[in-house]
């Protein structure tokens, strides 16, 4: 209550271990000791309402809902909506995981030891990798920290990324550089097709090349041929960090079949909520030689004094447990929950199930980009292949399209404009298996109404 000390209400204190606390201190009360801040700080009047009865406020709870309007959703740009089985949450939100979560010390607890390493596991088999971290904040933190690991493998100072990689990370990566001593970030344009400029990167790579990103797909939506810029970037001994859309590796080729060097992505789409932008799921994956280069935790299996299996932490190579300048990182803390949703969901759908969800993600993409290219003054804007996203120009500014269009109840697209100057008339737009044909139907319909 305003105006009171009751600490009681928050700690287990009594009011005689309050008394001998603030006679060590030297004061008569809690009042006394913070006379010092400002009574409008202290007491502030918040003007809150009275309270109300449980089944008053969920009557006002639902009644907010309420006023959302629902959303046939088109966008994606690096966050995407897909089915999430009710298993997942059922399964994940147990209390054995829930309130588990990030115990001190980890290894005292073989339960997470558990989810961590069947999650490292799946990583490895779905990206065809040799080891797999924890899971780290988000897919930009990821593929910052694989960067950063080429750039201490190759002791070299150039990073190439592609122009079309999400601005998002270019701005996270640009932040964990901006101390790195004398590392440059250079770009490389892409082509009138969507895809890598293939000549600006060979003009581009050199000796001093320490990795190439390739975004796969790119943040246009196009498909890159991964083997062929693999090759030239290998060729100048530079590392490939393969930044990738992780349900997209239900159809497309794994980046340890074209022999990329680190391969990261965001793992929201594995089972985790859009949830206004947030918490993702960084994946970290990269061949064997580069093990001791990664940031985090690895958990692996051994035997306990009896002969069973227990799981151990194998590897951690942060400043938590070694010297702080010879560690990997020092923020690379493990998203347990989104990690454990990722191997509930990969575990429920299995190969073939994975397979496809990709599959209703092509089909629906190229559905939608046929119609809205049907549309007058509407057209595709690259010829490359894509996956679940594709770029199309409008007749007018493609932000002015989306607001319209979000007025009707339409999340139309991405307007390119706002990360990519001369864009402006570009509308990035995502479909997935949850947008049915009677949205698409909706979205055209409004579109000609416009």
């Amino acid at each position: 209550m305003p105006g009171e000390f009751n600490n009681t209400m928050f700690t287990p204190h009594t009011k005689q271990d309050e008394q001998e606390m603030l006679d060590v201190i030297g004061v008569s009360s809690v009042k006394e000791l913070l006379n010092k801040i400002p009574a409008d700080l202290l007491y502030p009047n918040y003007n809150l309402p009275a309270a109300l009865t449980e089944q008053n406020l969920t009557a006002h709870m639902h009644a907010l809902a309420a006023k959302n309007k629902p959303l046939k959703n088109f966008i994606g740009a690096g966050m995407y909506r897909h089915f999430i089985p009710a298993a997942v949450p059922a399964l994940s939100g147990r209390g054995e995981f829930l309130t588990a979560y990030t115990p001190y010390q980890a290894e005292a607890s073989q339960g997470t030891l558990q989810t961590i390493y069947e999650f490292q596991s799946c990583m490895c088999a779905l990206f065809d990798m040799d080891v797999a971290t924890a899971s780290h904040y988000d897919g930009a933190t990821a593929l910052a920290e694989a960067v950063l690991a080429c750039v201490r493998v190759t002791g070299r100072n150039e990073v190439l990324i592609p122009a079309a990689l999400h601005p998002h990370y270019k701005e996270v990566l640009k932040t964990y550089l901006r101390h790195a001593k004398d590392v440059q970030l250079t770009e490389v344009k892409f082509a009138a097709q969507g895809t890598l400029d293939a000549n600006d990167l060979t003009e581009k790579l050199s000796d001093k090349t320490a990795c190439f990103v390739l975004s796969q797909p790119n943040f246009l939506g196009a498909l890159e041929d991964a083997q062929k810029v693999s090759a030239l970037v290998h060729k100048q001994g530079a590392l490939l960090v393969a930044q990738v859309n992780p349900l997209s590796l239900g159809l497309l080729q794994t980046p340890g079949s074209y022999e990329a060097d680190f391969a990261v992505a965001e793992g929201q789409p594995l089972g985790n909520p859009v949830s206004f932008g947030g918490p993702g799921l960084g994946i970290m994956t990269a061949k064997k030689a580069y093990m001791r280069q990664l940031p985090g935790r690895i958990v692996g299996v051994a035997k306990d004094k009896n002969g069973q299996r227990a799981f151990v932490l194998t590897l951690q190579a942060r400043e938590q447990h070694i010297r702080r300048e010879k560690a990997a990182s020092n923020i690379c803390s493990n998203e347990a929950i989104c990690a454990l949703n990722a191997v509930i969901y990969l575990t429920l759908l299995g190969p073939q199930g994975l397979k496809e969800v990709a599959e209703l993600n092509v089909e629906r993409a190229h559905e939608l980009a046929e119609k809205l290219s049907a549309v007058k003054g509407f057209s595709l804007k690259f010829t490359a292949p894509f996956f679940n996203e594709f770029v199309v120009t409008c007749p007018t500014n493609a932000q002015t399209v989306a607001d319209k269009l979000a007025q009707k109840n339409i999340g139309a697209g991405y307007a390119l404009g706002n990360s990519f100057p001369g864009m402006e008339n570009d509308l990035l737009v995502c479909a997935t298996e949850l947008n049915t044909p009677q949205d698409m139907a909706a979205y055209v319909s409004a579109l000609k109404e416009i």
